[in-house]
C-alpha cells in the first residue's frame, strides 16, 4: 500500500489531521489499535477553548457543536465560605464550549467517512521504519491478521502515549520532562442535570472537587484522591457526600443534585513533554508528544492546535517542496505546548491540597488574588478560553 501521509491514531488529532489534509488534496491513512465503538465512547476532555472551536467552524465540522454543545462565559472559583464567578468575555473576549471529546471524534470520524477516508481499526503490531529517508514506511498486522506494509512521504504519529510514534524517537536525539503529581483524580458521569450553569472548581482542606457536564442531562464530576485510590472504597453515597462538602452544598442557598453514576474510574494526574516533536520524517502531535494534568482543560485543545500547524507544514513540504514549516514546526508548536503546560501546572498547584497547612494558606491566598485582582482574574481567562494557535 502507499499514501502520502501514513496517520497513526483515530482520536481527534489523527482524524483532524486527516480532515485538514484532505482539503488540500492530500491522501492519507489513518491506523488505529482500537475499535472504531472503542475510540468513539471512551470518556475523555469535555471543554474547547475559542480557537478550537473557530477552526472547527472553519473547516465545516462545528454544525452539531454549535447546535448541541453549550457556550460558557467562565467558571466559578469556590472555596469554603467564598464563591466567585469569573466572566471571559469581559476579561478576554473569549468565551469556552462544553462539547465531549467522544463527540468532537464523532463528528470528525462521520465526515472523514462520507470523504471516503481509508480507515484501519483494530490493528496490531504497528511499527515505523526509515524515519530519517525519504521512504519511511509502517508496518501493522490488521484486523483481520494480514500483515500490511504501508509506504508513505511522511508518518504523523498522533497515538497517544502508548502508542509506537513516541518511542521511535531515538534516546540520544529526545529530551523529556515530566512531572508527577502526588493525588489522583476520582471521575464520575452520572444521568442527572447539571447542578450549576457553568464548571466550578472548588478548593477544599478534603481536597479539590470539580463540577463538569456533558448535557442537560449528564453530569461529570471529580474528586481529589491519593493515587492509587480503590475504587471500591467508593460506593457511590460516598462520592455524593463527599461532593457536596467540598463543592459546598448548602451555602448560599446552592444545592448538588445527586443521581445515577454510569461511569467512574480513577485517572492519575501529570505532566510529561517530549521535544522535538519531529525526527526526520515523523511527526508527533497531541499525547504523543507532550501530556497535561485535566485541571486546565488543555489536553484536547493541545492536540488540535498540533494539527493546526502541522496540516499547513506538510502541505507546503509536499505540495511546494518548500520545507520552512515542516524545519519550524515542533519549536512552534513547543512555545504553546509549555505555555498550556505551565498554567495546567499552576491550576493544579492551587486548587489540589497537600495536606500541609503552609501550602494551603498560599493557595488561599493566591485564589483570593486570583478573584479579587482583575490583572490575576484576565490571565487565569487569557489562559483557560485559549491563546490564539500558533502563538
Amino acid at each position: 500500500m502507499r499514501t502520502e501521509v501514513a496517520i497513526i491514531g483515530a482520536g481527534p488529532a489523527g482524524l483532524l489531521l486527516s480532515h485538514l489534509l484532505s482539503l488540500e488534496g492530500i491522501d492519507s491513512v489513518v491506523l488505529e489499535t482500537r475499535t472504531r465503538e472503542y475510540v468513539e465512547a471512551r470518556i475523555r476532555a469535555g471543554i474547547l477553548e475559542s480557537s478550537t472551536v473557530e477552526l472547527l467552524d472553519a473547516v465545516g465540522l462545528g454544525d452539531r457543536l454549535r447546535e448541541e454543545g453549550d457556550e460558557h462565559r467562565g467558571i466559578y472559583l469556590r472555596w469554603p465560605g467564598e464563591r466567585h464567578h469569573l466572566d471571559f468575555v469581559d476579561l478576554a473576549g473569549r468565551s469556552v464550549w462544553v462539547y465531549g471529546q467522544t463527540e468532537v471524534t464523532k463528528d470528525l470520524g462521520r465526515a472523514r467517512e462520507e470523504a471516503g477516508q481509508e480507515f484501519y481499526y483494530g490493528v496490531s503490531d504497528t511499527a515505523v521504519h526509515d524515519l530519517t529517508t525519504d521512504r519511511p514506511y509502517v508496518t501493522f498486522r490488521s484486523a483481520e491478521g494480514e500483515e500490511v506494509r504501508l509506504d508513505a512521504d511522511v508518518i504523523a504519529g498522533c497515538d497517544g502515549s502508548f502508542g509506537p510514534s513516541r518511542g521511535a524517537v531515538p534516546d540520544a536525539v529526545k529530551r523529556t520532562w515530566e512531572r508527577t503529581y502526588p493525588y489522583s483524580w476520582l471521575g464520575i458521569l452520572a444521568d442527572v442535570a447539571p447542578s450549576t450553569d457553568e464548571l466550578i472548581y472548588a478548593w477544599h482542606p478534603n481536597g479539590f472537587a470539580l463540577h463538569s457536564m456533558r448535557s442537560e442531562t449528564v453530569s461529570r464530576l471529580y474528586l481529589q484522591v491519593a493515587p492509587g485510590e480503590d475504587i471500591a472504597e467508593w460506593p457511590d453515597d460516598r462520592i455524593w457526600d463527599e461532593l457536596a462538602v467540598r463543592l459546598g452544598h448548602g451555602q448560599d442557598g446552592w444545592e448538588l443534585t445527586p443521581g445515577p453514576i454510569t461511569d467512574k474510574s480513577v485517572l492519575p494526574m501529570r505532566s510529561y513533554v517530549m521535544e522535538p516533536m519531529r525526527y526526520g520524517r515523523l511527526f508527533l502531535a497531541g499525547d504523543a508528544a507532550h501530556i497535561v494534568p485535566p485541571t486546565g482543560a488543555k489536553g484536547l485543545n493541545l492536540a488540535v492546535a498540533d494539527v493546526a500547524l502541522l496540516a499547513p507544514a506538510l502541505t507546503a513540504m509536499l505540495r511546494k517542496n518548500n520545507t520552512a514549516l515542516a524545519d519550524a514546526y515542533s519549536d512552534t508548536a513547543l512555545r504553546r505546548v509549555w505555555r498550556c503546560t505551565h498554567f495546567s501546572w499552576w491550576m493544579t498547584t492551587m486548587l489540589h491540597t497537600s495536606g500541609d497547612p503552609f501550602d494551603a494558606r498560599l493557595q488561599l491566598s493566591q485564589l483570593r488574588w486570583v478573584a479579587g485582582s482583575e490583572a490575576g482574574a484576565t490571565g487565569l481567562a487569557e489562559n483557560y478560553a485559549g491563546l490564539p494557535i500558533g502563538m
